[in-house]
Order: structure tokens, then C-alpha cells, then sequence
């Protein structure tokens, strides 16, 4: 392309011909390498995609100078319209150096930087704003106030290239301080600059001589470097760019683009007091830098504080994060406290509940004896069948909190969910008789066999219950309706109760998330019955019913080959907080 460019550039003959081959040739290949470019800004890192992002940004600020220059060239030619259409080609020309500083601040290569960009949009319009001052300080004086061309494309220049020299040091530091593939990355940018800065001095050097570089061999260098942008483009998208190891923390490397932006806001009270008491300059112009400078100084300050409101409503939020992981922590710490206690507890049921066995084994056999007496009247005959019939049901009580209180470790096998969901009604029935609240069962069709943890299942239920039990208690009463049934390839237990209702279905199963008063709930017992869920392979859900009241829905793969016989669990595990 350069060799193709140049050749026809030197067959034309100069005039209206070469001029317009070099103008439509420089819009023309800052858009393609623009394209080259964001064509690598598709990777799944933020930084590096705005790396490449603000890469194609500088090349899309040169295709606005490039087409300000083609119109003023081949449209309007000459006056004042084409005059102003230059300066903003110029200050476009000169502004397409910003994106490029803002890319290489970011450091794509620093491996533990955050990729969190919140503030990098107030920090690039920092820096572009500081620059555009610079720029309108040292040349818009000698087009408004004081005209002077001469002395116009003479500051242009200085200004052009204290930008350079800005940029070059900046990849020089990233280059000297990268071992990565990044590195190959900054010597072409590096090149570039070196090229674009060689291309301003000449340039510079030509339309002293009288030359327009637009329509003459200068503009050789300017297709050479969107040569090179856009090859580094094409070859880079074919590349894997590793990080390299973080060496001065995380926080380091994600203060340059603050940095960089403070320090050209730093930089404008400097050019204040050159202008005030170095400048030579006609007092007109000295005025109006004045007025400019105060003008940046409101802007810059404006942007400053809303940066640093953004970052105090940042760290507010990070500290009330914080505290409430603080307070989820002690809770936590409180509940396994909580939890050690209802430990020695069960074990301390356990203990009495076998004290209890031995009397109740007495009890029993002294009230088999009174039925049996021959010599026993029918009045003492039935009332030791019912003592032996109380006797049982209290036996079996107890056998079921023993079953419950016992720590043993999860073993899944083959079990009858109506076994065990009627253990957990039985113990929870024990304190209902006062509260007006009744359990009913439902079992619609015999159930196939589920494969899981008769214990873990009992907790499940036994808090699903209590849950409805207390709901329940705030309405004065209700009724909790358990069904079973098939669906297909599950088992399906539902608990429907008339209480309240959930406030929030989406969050209960959220851990420490409770409607209870404080002391009651810990608003960790239904996140683990979802835990013991899904670990058998099921799922449990819970919604509100459109009559009032919730329902829970609990459903557990089937083993559609086995119909187990009903046999209470063995054994069961601390009780699950409420």
C-alpha cells in the first residue's frame, strides 16, 4: 500500500489530482485501521478491551482532522471558511494523541489490577479537557484575539510536540516496566509515535517552505503510519497476550489514569503564572489566556468533585458492605453457638429419653398384667388397656426423639416419604393441643421409593412444619395441609398452611434471612432444608397461595423399581434452627 501510494503520488502530476489522491487516501486508511483495531476488543477483559477501544478512538480523532483538511482542500479551497475548517482539522490532529495516553495509563499487562472502570470516563474527559486547554491556550490567542497565522501553525507545532514527548515517555516507562507480549505492543506504538512526531517536524519544516503537506511527498509519512497502526491491528488479533506478575499491588497500577489526569489539572496554575508573569504577549492576549484558564480551573474542579462524591458514595457503600458481612459473621458465630447448645440439648433428650424407656417398659408390663387378671374386674381391665395404650404412644414418642436427637452421619437408602413425614407430625404435634392449629395428610396413591437420608429428610420436614406452626400462630389458628403424590418421575410433598404468607418468596432461602423477631429466628433453618435438598437431587420451591397462607413444594427423584415397606428412620440429626 505505502510503495503502491507512493508511486502514484509521484506519477501525478502536483495539483488538483495528487492533492485529492492524498486527502481521500488519509481518511481512507485511518478508517481501516480503526476497524483493525477494535477488531481485538472482543476479549473477555474489560482494560484490554478499552486498551484497543481508545487505540481506535486517537485513529478516529485523526479521520475527523483528515476530513476537516479534504473539505477545506477540495471544497471550500480558500477564506475564511476554509480557514476555520483547518484550525478544527488542527486541534483534531492534536487531540488524537489523548486516547492514547488514556490507553497506555490503563496497562493492560498488569496481571491483580481491578477491572472495574467506574471512573475512567470523568478521568479521560479530565485529561481531554486539560489538553484541549493547552491547545487553546497557545494557539487560539493568534486566531481570535491577536490574528497571526505565522505565529498560529509555529505554537500549533510547540504544542504538537510537548504532546509527543509526553506520550513517548509514557510507553517508554510501560515498556521498561513489561516482560509480556504487551511489550511488543508498545515499541510499535512507540515507532509510531516516533513517526508521527518525525512527520510533524517536517511538516512543520515544509509549510515553512511554502509547501501544503496535504497534496505533496510529506504526506508519505502519514499513509507509512496508518500502515503500520493498522498492520499492528491485524497482527495483534492473531496473538494471546499474557499478564505479567503484579509488582507493586493492585492498587498501584489502577491509580494511573488518576494520576495522569490530576497532573494535567495540576499542570494549568503553571501555564497561569508563565502567561502572568513571563509572557510576552500583547496584554489582549494575556487577558484572554487569563479568562481561559479560570474558565478549565471551574470545569476541572467541577469534574474533581464529582470524582471524588463518586468514590465517597463508592467507599460508603463498600464500609456498609462491610458491616453488614460483620453482622451476618456474628450472627453466624452466634448461631453456632446456638447450635453447639441445641447439640448438648439433644443429647441431653437422649439421655432422659432412655431413663423414660426403663419405667415406661415397667409401666407397660404392670398394665398387660392388669388386662390379663382373670380375677380383674371390667372396670380395672379397661383401664389398664388404656394405660397400656398411653404407655405405647408415649414409648413411641420417645423412640422418635431419640431417632431425632442421635448425631449420625449422612447414609442415603431406600425410604417411604409418608414414614417419614409422619414422624416428623408426631413430634411436632406434642405442643398443638392449646394453639388451634391442625396437621391434615393427604397421600394421593401409593408413592415409589425415594433414595436419601431418612434424618436429614426428617429435619426437612420437621421445619417445614414449624415454620407453618408459627406462621399459623400470628393468624389465632389455621390448618396445615401436607400432601404426597406422583409427578411423573418424582416424589412430590407439598405443605400448605393458612397463615400469613411469605413476604418475600424470592429471599427464603436466603441465608439469615427471617420475618421473626429478634431472638426467635436466625433465618438459617430453611436455606439449609434447600442445602439437604438439592444435595438429594431435588428441588424445593415456596410461593403464596392465592386463598392466603404459603405452600412448599418439595419434589425428590423416584426409584420407580422399588415400593419400600413403611419403616421409621433409625436415627436423625441435631434439629435444624428455626
Amino acid at each position: 500500500m505505502v510503495g503502491g501510494f507512493a508511486a502514484a503520488t509521484m506519477l501525478l502530476p502536483a495539483g488538483h489530482a495528487q492533492v485529492l489522491l492524498r486527502d481521500v487516501t488519509l481518511c481512507v486508511l485511518p478508517l481501516l485501521a480503526n476497524a483493525a483495531l477494535l477488531a481485538n476488543a472482543d476479549t473477555g477483559y474489560r482494560r484490554t478491551n478499552s486498551f484497543w477501544i481508545l487505540i481506535a478512538g486517537g485513529c478516529g480523532l485523526w479521520l475527523v482532522g483528515s476530513l476537516c483538511w479534504a473539505y477545506s482542500e477540495l471544497v471550500t479551497h480558500s477564506g475564511p471558511a476554509a480557514a476555520m475548517v483547518g484550525y478544527a482539522g488542527n486541534a483534531a490532529h492534536f487531540l488524537f494523541v489523548v486516547p492514547l495516553m488514556a490507553a497506555i495509563a490503563l496497562q493492560p499487562h498488569q496481571r491483580g489490577m481491578r477491572e472495574s472502570l467506574r471512573y475512567s470516563l470523568l478521568d479521560f474527559s479530565l485529561l481531554a479537557s486539560t489538553w484541549a486547554y493547552v491547545y487553546a491556550f497557545t494557539t487560539l490567542p493568534w486566531i481570535t484575539v491577536s490574528p497571526n497565522s505565522q505565529l498560529y501553525l509555529v505554537r500549533a507545532w510547540q504544542a504538537s510536540v510537548a504532546e509527543n514527548l509526553v506520550y513517548i515517555a509514557g510507553l517508554i516507562f510501560v515498556i521498561i516496566n513489561t516482560k509480556s507480549r504487551w511489550r511488543w505492543v508498545y515499541w510499535q506504538l512507540l515507532g509510531i509515535a516516533v513517526l508521527q512526531g518525525a512527520g510533524s517536524v517536517i511538516t512543520a519544516w515544509g509549510s515553512s517552505q511554502g509547501e501544503r503537506w496535504s497534496g505533496s511527498i510529506y504526506g508519505i509519512i502519514y499513509v507509512v503510519m496508518f500502515s503500520w497502526v493498522g498492520t499492528l491491528g491485524l497482527l495483534a488479533k492473531g496473538y494471546s497476550f499474557a499478564t505479567d506478575d503484579a509488582q507493586g499491588g493492585e492498587g498501584e497500577g489502577t491509580q494511573w489514569p488518576e494520576w495522569l489526569a490530576i497532573g494535567a489539572v495540576l499542570f494549568v496554575p503553571i501555564l497561569m503564572a508563565w502567561n502572568e508573569f513571563f509572557s510576552k504577549a500583547p496584554n489582549s492576549v494575556r487577558t484572554f489566556r487569563m479568562l481561559l484558564t479560570l474558565g478549565i480551573l471551574v470545569l476541572g474542579s467541577a469534574m474533581v468533585f464529582l470524582r471524588q462524591h463518586l468514590v465517597n458514595l463508592d467507599r460508603l457503600s463498600l464500609v456498609q458492605n462491610l458491616q453488614n458481612s460483620l453482622d451476618n459473621l456474628k450472627r453466624l458465630q452466634s448461631q453456632f453457638v446456638q447450635s453447639e447448645k441445641l447439640a448438648s440439648l439433644g443429647q441431653l433428650a437422649a439421655g432422659a429419653a432412655h431413663e423414660i424407656n426403663n419405667p415406661l417398659t415397667a409401666i407397660l408390663g404392670y398394665a398387660d398384667l392388669l388386662s390379663d387378671e382373670p380375677s380383674a374386674g371390667p372396670r380395672a381391665k379397661s383401664l389398664g388397656e388404656k394405660i397400656r395404650d398411653q404407655a405405647r404412644r408415649t414409648r413411641e414418642l420417645v423412640n422418635n426423639l431419640l431417632s431425632f436427637a442421635r448425631q449420625v452421619p449422612a447414609e442415603k437408602q431406600l425410604l417411604d416419604l409418608q414414614t417419614v413425614i409422619a414422624g416428623a407430625v408426631q413430634l411436632r404435634t406434642l405442643d398443638l393441643r392449646d394453639k388451634n392449629i391442625r396437621i391434615e395428610t393427604q397421600n394421593r396413591g401409593v408413592l415409589p421409593a425415594v433414595r436419601g437420608d431418612p434424618n436429614q429428610l426428617l429435619q426437612v420436614f420437621f421445619q417445614l412444619i414449624s415454620n407453618a406452626v408459627d406462621a399459623m400462630e400470628g393468624t389465632h389458628g389455621g390448618v396445615l395441609t401436607i400432601r404426597t403424590m406422583r409427578d411423573r418421575g418424582d416424589v412430590v410433598v407439598e405443605f400448605s398452611d393458612t397463615g400469613t404468607g411469605l413476604a418475600e418468596p424470592e429471599r427464603v432461602f436466603d441465608p439469615f434471612y427471617t420475618t421473626k423477631p429478634v431472638g426467635k429466628g436466625s433465618g438459617l433453618g430453611l436455606s439449609i432444608c434447600y442445602g439437604i435438598i438439592q444435595e438429594h437431587g431435588g428441588r424445593i420451591t415456596g410461593f403464596n397461595r392465592l386463598d392466603g397462607g404459603a405452600t412448599f413444594r418439595i419434589e425428590l427423584p423416584a426409584i420407580l423399581a422399588f415400593f419400600p415397606q413403611i419403616a421409621a428412620p433409625s436415627s436423625a440429626s441435631t434439629l435444624v434452627a428455626k
